[in-house]
Formats: C-alpha cells, sequence, structure tokens
C-alpha cells in the first residue's frame, strides 16, 4: 500500500500546484497561456468559474481519448476534476496576490510557469496516467504522420484562437508562456533527474483486471472446486 500512496500524493501535490502555478499566470494580468484564454473565454460567455469550464473541457477530452483508443489512468480523471476544483478555490478566496507593478507582474508569470514545471513533474512521476489534453495529443500522434511538437502547437494555436473570439484575455503573457512553457518542464525534469520516457504508467484497466482476478475470479475458482 505504501507505494500506492506515495503515487497518490505525488498526483495530489501535482495537480495542486498545477492550479497554483495556473492562478499565478492568471493574476499576473499579462495575457493568459492558450488554453486558459479558452477557458476564460467559456466563462465569460456561459457564466461558469473558469475551474468549472476547465473541467468541462476536460471531459470533453477524456471522452475524445477513449474514443480514439487512448487508455485512461485514475490520474487522468484526477487531472480533469481537481485541477479546476483547486483554481476555484484559489480565485474565489483571493489566495494569491495581485500586484500592480509591471516587474512584480512580469516576476509572478515566470514563478506561476515554474510552479506548473515542478507540477508537471510531480503528477506525470506519479504514473497514473496522463492528463486529458496530453491524451488527444498522443492519439491524434499516433494516428497521423505529424510531430508531437506540430500537433501541441495545432491544438494551443486552435484554443487560442477559439479563446480570443470568445473574449478570453491575449498579451504579451500569452506569446511568453506559448514559446516558454515547454522550455520550463524540460528544466524542472532535469532539476529533478527525472526521465519521462522510463515512466510506466498505471491504467484503470489494469487495476478493474486485477480487482476481478483478486476477488471474482478467486471466489469462481474456489466454488469450481467444491
Amino acid at each position: 500500500m505504501k507505494p500506492i500512496i506515495k503515487r497518490i500524493a505525488k498526483l495530489y501535490l501535482g495537480l495542486f500546484l498545477y492550479a497554483l502555478g495556473i492562478v499565478m499566470t492568471i493574476n499576473a494580468n499579462l495575457g493568459l497561456a492558450p488554453w486558459e484564454v479558452f477557458h476564460q473565454g467559456l466563462s465569460i460567455n456561459t457564466g461558469i468559474t473558469m475551474g468549472q469550464a476547465s473541467i468541462y473541457v476536460g471531459m470533453v477530452f477524456v471522452v475524445l481519448d477513449s474514443f480514439l483508443g487512448e487508455r485512461l489512468g485514475w490520474g487522468t480523471l484526477f487531472n480533469m476534476i481537481f485541477i479546476g476544483l483547486f483554481m476555484d478555490i484559489l480565485m474565489l478566496n483571493h489566495m494569491i496576490p495581485v500586484f500592480q507593478p509591471v516587474a512584480l507582474r512580469v516576476v509572478m508569470m515566470l514563478l506561476g510557469m515554474f510552479t506548473i514545471g515542478i507540477a508537471s513533474y510531480f503528477y506525470i512521476s506519479a504514473a497514473l496516467g496522463s492528463g486529458p489534453r496530453d491524451g488527444l495529443m498522443v492519439a491524434l500522434t499516433k494516428r497521423t504522420t505529424k510531430s508531437v511538437r506540430f500537433l501541441r502547437n495545432c491544438i494551443e494555436f486552435s484554443v487560442l484562437a477559439a479563446g480570443y473570439v470568445l473574449g478570453g484575455s491575449v498579451g504579451i503573457g500569452t506569446v511568453i508562456m506559448a514559446l516558454t512553457a515547454g522550455y520550463f518542464v524540460q528544466f524542472t525534469f532535469k532539476l529533478f533527474r527525472f526521465n519521462v520516457k522510463e515512466t510506466k504508467h498505471r491504467f484503470i484497466d489494469e487495476d478493474i483486471k486485477y480487482l476481478y482476478e483478486r476477488f471474482f475470479r478467486n471466489k469462481e475458482d474456489k466454488e469450481a472446486g467444491k
């Protein structure tokens, strides 16, 4: 049980830090990251919170991932729910300060991106499945001849454009985050000496199979042996 508890703790820490990093970039007020532009646009037009928008979009992507044959992990489902939930807790309770001087806002944005990088290490190293949006990128990579970078850029440009049309906030920070987010994640992976290629994820279907073998198959075998 200890390894499982450790992995779940890493996952939740990663999801909380991810939400914290997102809120820091939002409160920097220099323009939002592509996905947050989309979430804000949905929030403006529907009256839901940005956290709720993140959850609903995640649900859509989980369905798409499943339809495209991607295996889901508990981390996929928890990512879908808890990042948005943590975002709302932080934002609605005004737990992250807002600064007026531009220099402090830039520092806030950069710290937010670094926090997202650290969060990525924790939730990915928990090895309980990728996030819904990453799952779609992986599925499309398998089904096309395009590179991961090309597909990621296409997806993010599409949601950025849609979010902008819906009224999401776009600024210089949007450009900076779009161009440098990958470098922050790569830096934190090196900092923790983490090789994502060596990560073996645990998926929900594996747990269902284990529970069936553990509790039902053994019972059936015992009854058959009587």
